[in-house]
């Protein structure tokens, strides 16, 4: 059986927030992940969790955002990438 690939793999620190980005081309779609991604995008620190986006096995594609766990609606991965760093950016300026 064929491996995902990791095709993203950054790690870069904005004051006080870790923003790590990490995708992987998957071998072939299935029903969770059409798009054959599979991805972890995350701001925050070791106490707190500003926005991460994922899609773990049995939930499908969702963004963390404060406390809230809400659906995302995968497009493109341009469009990820972008959703991610505006948020990223409104709230590394907001703290």
């Amino acid at each position: 059986m064929a491996k995902a690939t990791l095709i993203l793999n950054t790690k870069t620190i904005i004051g006080k927030w870790i923003v790590q980005r990490r995708i992987w081309a998957l071998p072939q779609a299935s029903v969770e992940r059409p798009h054959r991604l599979k991805y972890s995008l995350f701001c925050g620190n070791d106490e707190t969790c500003l926005v991460r986006y994922d899609n773990e096995a049995g939930k499908g594609d969702h963004r963390h955002y404060g406390a809230r766990e809400e659906p995302y609606p995968f497009t493109t991965l341009e469009t990820l990438l972008r959703d991610f760093r505006a948020d990223v950016s409104r709230l590394t300026k907001e703290e």
